[in-house]
């Protein structure tokens, strides 16, 4: 299954048999939250998910948005009427950043059908398809969380890849040069990081490059064959548009690991090195 939908794609699936869960995960790096938003409009049946609530911890030493409690995480998505085997459609309106967060935990922690709608609610605007202000109440899922499907880093684990892999570092290039740091305490880089900003990895209007298009671009940063094809991991600056990036690779058919405690943990970390400028 590709990681990723298309607006069509979704129409025809929904009018399909077997419709898909459709997730909102309206979130914008310090912008206002998302609920307003999806009560204004959503796309039709689709379920409402907080990411700074269901989709991560509280902010701490792990990070602003460590990983979120199993069991919370768990009846979240069973409230949302995911099961381990109904597809799951996910969708935001900022830049696939949230969308795709909640893509990577489903994925980690073992659910394999699902997907992320590819330029989110403005493709599904653009193409002509309308908006509702219900508020379904789909019949409860039966999805158990059990991590560990896909790659996860931690603090030593990212700086081990550094070394004898490929770490992406997905912030801006600014940021990775330690130029400015908006957010966190320390600016720069994990030492040894190649700088992936993830905007490179859309087109003008959110969507995806192609995968041909994607897998040139991660095979020049030294991910595959040219590379070596070593072990590939991607941090941002919590754990958010990282994930965004590691959709990207999947998308190439290139698999990742996710620092997901990112810059937020290293950095508020004294005894973590930090290296600044272009290089890693």
């Amino acid at each position: 299954m590709k990681p990723i939908i298309t607006a069509s794609e979704l129409v025809s699936e929904s009018a399909g048999a077997r419709p898909p869960v459709l997730l909102d995960v309206r979130w914008q790096l310090g912008g206002p939250p998302g609920l307003p938003a999806y009560e204004a409009g959503h796309i039709p049946g689709a379920v409402f998910v907080d990411l700074d609530v269901e989709l991560a911890g509280p902010p701490g030493s792990g990070g602003r948005h460590p990983l979120p409690d199993l069991a919370a995480f768990g009846a979240a998505m069973r409230r949302a009427g995911v099961s381990a085997d109904t597809p799951v459609v996910v969708y935001d309106d900022w830049l696939g950043w949230g969308a795709a967060r909640a893509w990577w935990l489903l994925r980690w922690t073992g659910h394999a059908r699902v997907r992320v709608l590819d330029g989110g609610l403005a493709a599904w605007t653009a193409a002509g398809h309308g908006l509702s202000k219900e508020t379904p109440a789909p019949e409860p899922g039966d999805f158990a969380p059990e991590p560990g499907a896909v790659g996860l880093l931690d603090a030593d684990g990212a700086a081990a890849l550094a070394r004898s892999g490929l770490l992406l570092d997905a912030r801006a290039a600014e940021r990775y040069r330690g130029d400015v740091e908006p957010i966190d305490p320390v600016g720069g880089h994990i030492p040894g990081a190649v700088s992936a900003p993830t905007t490179e990895n859309v087109d003008a209007e959110g969507r995806f490059l192609s995968a041909e298009a994607l897998a040139a671009r991660f095979t020049k940063l030294g991910a595959g064959d040219e590379g070596g094809g070593e072990a590939v991991g991607v941090y941002c600056g919590s754990g958010v548009s990282g994930a965004h990036e590691v959709l990207a690779l999947a998308i190439a058919g290139t698999p990742a690991a996710l620092y997901a405690g990112s810059w937020s943990e290293w950095s508020n970390d004294p005894t973590r090195p930090v290296a600044t400028g272009p290089n890693p």
